[in-house]
């Protein structure tokens, strides 16, 4: 029986094809992979709010410095209390992933908010804009009192945040983050243990949890980054750093590329958890960013591979097994890089 393939998209197909450490994407766009330039570019200027996933503007204004830091701390008070609760039955991993364990993830995290909170991470009303919109209309006039919706009994920190809401715009904006914060967290972490059972599965055909799951979640977010690309506008702040970027280009940084070039790893498209054995700080790799460079990493990066790690022991616990052992497994061109296929647990 041979081992589980992967087949990417024909465009990131391409992008693993290329050699070139900074390459023309097309007529507006440069493609980057080389590690000291990438950190240049990050530093050469500040994120843009445009070029945030969670903190782009929302309402018709930017999001506040401190709506945002809210946001951070409630969305970790969440998850630190999920962590700690017993998980759904496992049979919701059964499915096709990346969709059930988000799924999943929603139900563990967030099933307490109340309607019509809760149905703001339900994917699908996310898939549907005009669902999205009723639904977001909805929870703008949530009644703001808890005697009046009867909470105090398990809101999620989130959800707090819009009933604490001091004026129309901050609640709209405060529903649009708890759409983004729980959607961006569960999406990424979904990603990650999927691409992580994908891979053990690949290699070895393992069946039993592994001996070290941080490990195994790092090195995967060295082969399979779920963020594997990161996007800057154009302008000015780049051009003095390579003569291949003009004012006009937009630059695109690519961690997929860079974490599998062999300039920079040893065996680099080897799937080998055995390297990050004894590394303190991973993050402090050379070449190596899974939550992007100082100034500019993601947000919820302390939450995501604890989160990872324990979804995976719920997976193993309860005997998921990967359906279709000859089958290959596609990696589709989205803004998460993530393998799909269909599980079942055996519990």
């Amino acid at each position: 029986m041979r081992d589980h393939s992967l087949v990417y998209a024909p465009r990131i197909r391409d992008l693993l094809d290329r050699e070139e450490k900074v390459f023309r994407i097309d007529a507006t766009a440069v493609g980057v992979s080389d590690d000291r330039l990438m950190a240049d570019i990050v530093a050469a200027r500040p994120v843009l709010s445009t070029e945030r996933s969670v903190y782009k503007p929302a309402a018709g204004a930017d999001i506040p410095h401190d709506s945002a830091t809210r946001t951070i701390r409630a969305l970790g008070q969440d998850v630190m209390a999920g962590i700690r609760t017993p998980p759904p039955p496992a049979r919701g991993l059964s499915g096709a992933w990346p969709y059930a364990s988000t799924s999943y993830l929603r139900r563990w995290l967030f099933s307490s908010d109340p309607l019509p909170v809760s149905l703001l991470s339900k994917r699908g009303i996310t898939r549907s804009d005009t669902l999205s919109r009723i639904v977001d209309r909805a929870v703008t006039v949530w009644p703001g009192s808890r005697a009046e919706s009867g909470a105090g009994g398990g809101s999620t920190a989130l959800a707090e945040l819009i009933r604490g809401a001091s004026d129309p715009l901050d609640r709209k904006q405060a529903v649009a983050m708890y759409r983004r914060a729980t959607a961006t967290l569960c999406d990424g972490v979904a990603a990650l243990a999927g691409n992580a059972l994908w891979l053990l599965r690949r290699n070895g055909g393992r069946e039993t949890a592994p001996a070290d799951p941080t490990a195994v979640l790092w090195e995967t977010l060295r082969l399979l980054p779920p963020a594997w690309m990161l996007w800057r506008t154009g302008g000015e702040a780049y051009t003095e750093l390579h003569p291949e970027i003009r004012p006009e280009d937009n630059v695109a940084l690519f961690p997929l590329l860079m974490h599998r070039h062999p300039d920079y790893w040893s065996d680099p498209v080897e799937f080998r958890p055995e390297r990050w054995a004894g590394v303190a700080d991973p993050e402090k790799t050379p070449a190596f960013m899974p939550f992007g460079f100082d100034g500019a990493r993601c947000w919820a990066k302390h939450l995501v591979v604890p989160l990872a790690e324990r979804l995976l022991t719920v997976a193993f616990d309860n005997g998921l097994v990967i359906r279709g052992p000859h089958q290959d497994a596609p990696v589709p061109l989205r803004s998460l890089l993530s393998v799909r296929f269909e599980a079942a647990a055996g519990t």
